[in-house]
């Protein structure tokens, strides 16, 4: 692909020494001890792994530790790991861990501060992607779109704001989402968890986030080896989707009474990709409404958020928001919230050209031998009952109908005139009173 960001995201380098780790020194060494009394872990080197820090770093944790007697040297070494030596938590260690864990259960990977997670985001935001026409092409090939579409597409994407789009129902408005999605080919760093004002709130969501690219320490060195910082994970660039289930609390964090930790809202997840908001107009909460939340992020580039005790803290607003509905924009919103979506693009249904090209790839896919008589029958008898209203799923709609009844009577996939009559029956409802 020919981005500005295809010679990579610069990664986030891994610290050298706790003076790097920009974090409480009690919370680094609590988490140390909870991964510890949690997993039974003994040897630096499973320890450094588990916390995702460098060994050296981890050593460091580990002395400050011993010096305050919570842990101690096992006195023994441990052949299966190359002589290393093993350490236990002590009878103080034990109780400090339970202490800590009724405080908060979060162990394993340290997390990265707010702070330090803002200037990653800095060297791998969303707004210094430069999307080429031939990198939207290429996700977007296999859909027939108007000409002019890709034009307008374009900038909005390469722009890294906000998107409207809007038209007929069933035209693809979620495959093209889908598509700006696949044309950012690039990789960015998600972290685990980040740290604000002593309390930690959990990111990197596998649901959401590509598979991790694991990397280790070399067990025989204390010498940094990895590449970059393993408290966060190498993924594709993220893509939350949304639709009718989406409501204001979930742009919320979510707070676990139990484990007395947060997770990041949906918006925080998507840092660095794509927010898509489906069906707009089909939630529970007013479009209006919706779009009044996202006012603040899309115009300062920053969200508000706020704990459990009341406290708001500004996190970066690196999203690109695409706005997908059914219904025109002017029904849903008024004029000051379509000023604050920078561009507006209406998705309209195919022409008889390309609805044709359409059905004709859905047909050879599918294995439906095209008929004349039957495309002439669709065209020039059906469609005008509908004042010759095309749409894009139509196709899919027609032959996967076709399919269904040759098998049911058990004969060749074919295209007639009467399985047209068919087909078409079950596309559209018809609009009749029903006698109770």
């Amino acid at each position: 692909m020919n981005m500005q960001v295809s010679q990579g995201v610069q990664p986030p380098p891994p610290p050298s020494s706790l003076e790097d780790m920009r974090l409480p020194i009690v919370m680094m060494r609590d988490i140390l001890l909870k991964t510890m009394f949690r997993k039974n872990i003994e040897q630096v080197s499973e320890l450094a792994d588990a916390i995702c820090l460098p060994r050296a770093v981890t050593q460091e944790i580990v002395d400050m530790a011993r010096k305050q007697t919570l842990l101690q040297a096992t006195g023994t070494l441990n052949a299966n790991n190359d002589g290393e030596m093993g350490y236990q938590l002590t009878d103080a260690g034990k109780t400090r861990a339970l202490d800590a864990l009724a405080q908060s259960e979060y162990f394993g990977a340290m997390p990265v501060p707010l702070d330090v997670y803002r200037e990653q985001i800095k060297r791998q935001s969303i707004r210094d992607i430069q999307i080429t026409r031939e990198d939207l092409t290429g996700s977007m090939g296999h859909l027939v779109l108007p000409e002019d579409l890709l034009s307008n597409l374009g900038p909005a994407v390469s722009s890294g704001r906000s998107i409207l789009m809007y038209g007929p129902p069933g035209n693809g408005k979620s495959s093209i989402s889908n598509g700006i999605r696949d044309a950012m080919g690039d990789k960015i760093y998600v972290p685990r968890a980040i740290e604000y004002s002593g309390q930690v709130i959990t990111v990197y969501d596998p649901i959401v986030h590509s598979k991790a690219e694991v990397e280790v320490d070399d067990p025989n060195s204390l010498r940094r080896k990895r590449t970059f910082d393993t408290r966060y994970v190498r993924c594709e660039r993220p893509t939350v989707i949304t639709g009718g289930e989406l409501s204001l609390d979930m742009l919320d964090l979510v707070y676990n009474p139990t484990a007395r930790t947060y997770q990041a809202p949906l918006q925080l997840k998507s840092t660095g990709g794509i927010f898509i908001v489906d069906d707009l107009g089909r939630q529970a909460e007013p479009p209006q409404s919706l779009v009044n939340r996202w006012i603040v992020p899309l115009e300062e580039s920053k969200d508000i958020l706020a704990l459990q005790s009341g406290e708001k803290f500004e996190v970066p607003f690196d999203t690109l928001v695409v706005f997908s509905t059914n219904f025109h924009p002017n029904e849903i919103f008024d004029q000051a919230a379509l000023r604050r979506i920078f561009f507006k693009i209406k998705i309209d249904g195919p022409n008889q050209q390309d609805f044709l090209k359409i059905f004709a790839m859905v047909a050879k896919k599918k294995g439906v031998p095209l008929d004349e008589s039957a495309l002439v029958h669709l065209l020039k008898v059906k469609y005008p009952t509908i004042q010759n209203i095309y749409a894009n799923y139509q196709p899919n709609f027609l032959i996967d109908q076709m399919i269904s009844i040759c098998e049911f009577e058990g004969i060749p996939y074919q295209m007639t005139p009467e399985l047209i009559d068919r087909a078409w029956a079950n596309m559209f409802v018809k609009d009749e009173k029903i006698v109770k």
